[in-house]
């Protein structure tokens, strides 16, 4: 049975599609974007600064579904320039400091309101 998480923390879900679905002990969280919720805008600033957000929203996300980051399996991150990477990886990682989840990285041509960074998580209880 699945069921639909939905954080009123997280920004709603841009499109046809919910924040995260939890199937079998499996949460499955759309990929997250630097939007605050408090303004409905991208974050000011660079790439550090949209990490950070996009890290604070799969949190809410975790939390409104009952799980942590020590949850985290898999992410999957996705850079409008990957020249961005080391600068998102030093944000990721105070995040993930032992037992990290498996992880991809890719650059894309675009993302979603002109975010830098966009990443998906899957965490499993």
């Amino acid at each position: 049975m699945k069921k639909i998480i939905n954080s009123p923390k997280a920004p709603k879900a841009l499109g046809p599609y919910s924040q995260a679905i939890e199937a079998n002990g499996t949460l499955y969280i759309s990929g997250q974007v630097p939007i605050d919720v408090n303004t409905g805008k991208i974050v000011e600033g660079g790439i550090k600064e949209q990490t950070e957000q996009v890290m604070k929203n799969i949190g809410y996300i975790l939390e409104e579904a009952g799980y942590t980051y020590a949850d985290v399996v898999k992410s999957t991150c996705l850079l409008s320039d990957i020249a961005n990477f080391g600068a998102m990886n030093e944000v990721y990682g105070k995040y993930y400091t032992s037992d990290c989840p498996a992880r991809a990285a890719f650059a894309v041509k675009d993302l979603p309101a002109g975010a830098l960074v966009e990443i998906e998580t899957i965490a499993v209880k």
